[in-house]
């Protein structure tokens, strides 16, 4: 039949092209479909790993025991911790294969990232992290190579196809996929002997959806950088008895910068362009509240930064610094993409260069004396000047005894120009999803399998909660791609 396959895939990013790649090799005629007329563009760069061959050669062995520890810890117990360690089992098989049939071929390597220094529990750090680069420290746009490699395998892969339903026989079991065309509208079923995997990712680009699974993270995000996240993968295997995550998982940036006087309970621009972007506050500056507090140790993972200023007026914070603390951002020897350079988004003159833009555009504030500064801010003058002395004070003597900063950590704002600029956070993606076992099964709110229903990725569930841990930086992407090849296999096995 021409519209029958082993395995279908809803999905065409880093897991749903991994789970069609993998079904491929296991011998199954495979559908790859994507609501979006392309994914290239959708493949994360940084991979997280324990003991691959890159990590290997660069003499680097992730303890497993001590993550799998932290992160049971970090979410308190609120996840499944036999998926946490299926992903450790397996994640260095996947970045070997990803180094060795993706990165190989176009003479692009896995780099290790060896810096993780912290000195305070709560910035825990691990070197999980593989930058994928090409041979000159460069940034690997792989997503073509990876969609080459998707037909090279025979897979079937079909763009502006969405998932609408699922097809299930009197018995419960999945048995196909209706989709849609983008286009026309026009409805066309697919049958799937073996199994469908749904990977079509989050819900932080329908906020309705926002609104009723995650509402707090409705109004402290005031940007979502993941429009083609609409749950239509996540509600279509509710509609067939799946459970899902009954608490909201997130990874959030705090750099949406907005104009002062914004209201963030009304802001929640969905856009993947960049509107608002703020690199630098993921840095442990001063941050104050909207009246000009000081709030909190602003030297934590940048969710926990969010989730602070999340419970100050306004959901929203400000961050103070002046013209030459932007000569000193090596110095507070951040990780993942907020370090300086690379593989970082910015070295120190495009840093400028943004904050340049963000003033052009009425966010960032640039004025001689704290006062002036406050007034521009709508904060009050007493307290912004208060704050800015009091942290200057701490810094002079090298030690934050107000709030516990560390000493590396603390620079002062002492002269003039200075900046400031008002800032939520960025919703990268929702986490939460559909609950799945060890074999990447959907399961229903008993614990039992739907038969032939698998997921991964971010419309997967039961891996993450609350917060994403960035001091194991990589680890979406390689929860995505680990157990969207895991799902091919074992979908393909069926």
């Amino acid at each position: 039949m021409a519209n029958s396959y082993d395995v279908i895939v809803a999905g065409a990013s880093n897991a749903g092209a991994m789970a069609a790649m993998a079904a491929a090799e296991k011998g199954a005629k495979v559908l790859l479909i994507d609501k979006s007329g392309s994914s290239q563009f959708l493949f994360r760069s940084f991979f997280a790993a324990l003991d691959s061959n890159a990590q290997r050669r660069a003499g680097i062995k992730v303890d497993k025991a001590k993550l799998m520890n932290f992160l049971t810890l970090f979410y308190q117990g609120n996840v499944d911790e036999r998926l946490l360690w299926t992903w450790a089992n397996h994640t260095d098989e996947t970045a070997n294969w990803l180094e060795d049939n993706i990165m190989k071929p176009h003479n692009a390597v896995l780099r290790v990232q060896p810096d993780a220094n912290y000195e305070t529990i709560v910035n825990t750090a691990f070197n999980t992290e593989l930058a994928l680069t090409t041979p000159d420290n460069d940034w690997a746009h792989y997503g073509d190579w990876m969609i080459d490699k998707v037909k090279e395998l025979g897979v079937t892969l079909k763009y502006n196809t969405k998932l609408e339903e699922l097809v299930t026989d009197d018995s419960g079991k999945v048995t196909g996929v209706i989709t849609s065309d983008r286009a026309s509208g026009a409805k066309t079923e697919y049958a799937a002997t073996k199994g469908v995997i749904i990977c079509t990712g989050g819900y932080g680009g329908n906020p309705e959806l926002m609104q009723k699974w995650d509402p707090l993270g409705y109004k402290k995000n005031v940007y979502s950088d993941g429009p083609r996240d609409d749950g239509s993968g996540i509600l279509a295997g509710l509609k067939v008895g799946a459970a899902r995550d009954e608490e909201p998982a997130e990874i959030i940036f705090d750099r949406g910068a907005v104009k002062v006087g914004t209201k963030a309970e009304e802001h929640y621009l969905i856009d993947f362009k960049g509107q608002g972007y703020f690199w630098m506050g993921a840095y442990p500056l001063l941050k104050v509240n909207l009246n000009g507090e000081r709030f909190e140790n602003e030297s934590v993972p940048y969710q926990f930064d969010t989730n602070a200023a999340a419970k100050q007026p306004g959901y929203l914070e400000a961050e103070i610094w002046s013209e030459e603390t932007m000569d000193h951002l090596a110095q507070f020897h951040t990780q993942g993409c907020s370090r300086l350079g690379f593989p970082g988004i910015y070295n120190t003159e495009e840093n400028k260069a943004e904050i340049q833009r963000r003033i052009d555009d009425g966010m960032v504030q640039k004025a001689d004396t704290i006062e002036e500064l406050a007034e521009k801010l709508h904060m009050p003058k007493d307290n912004l000047v208060h704050s800015v002395e009091r942290y200057n004070e701490m810094c002079k003597k090298g030690e934050d005894t107000d709030l516990g900063k560390e000493q590396f950590r603390l620079f002062p704002v002492e002269h003039g120009p200075y900046y400031g600029v008002v800032y939520g956070g960025r919703l990268l993606a929702t986490l939460d999803g559909l609950r799945i076992n060890t074999k990447m099964q959907v399961i229903d709110k008993n614990g039992k399998p739907i038969p032939h229903l698998f997921a991964a990725g971010n419309c997967s569930g039961g891996f993450f909660w609350g917060s994403y841990p960035d001091r194991v930086p990589g680890l979406t992407c390689s929860h995505a791609q680990t157990f969207g090849r895991l799902a091919g296999q074992y979908a393909a096995e069926n």
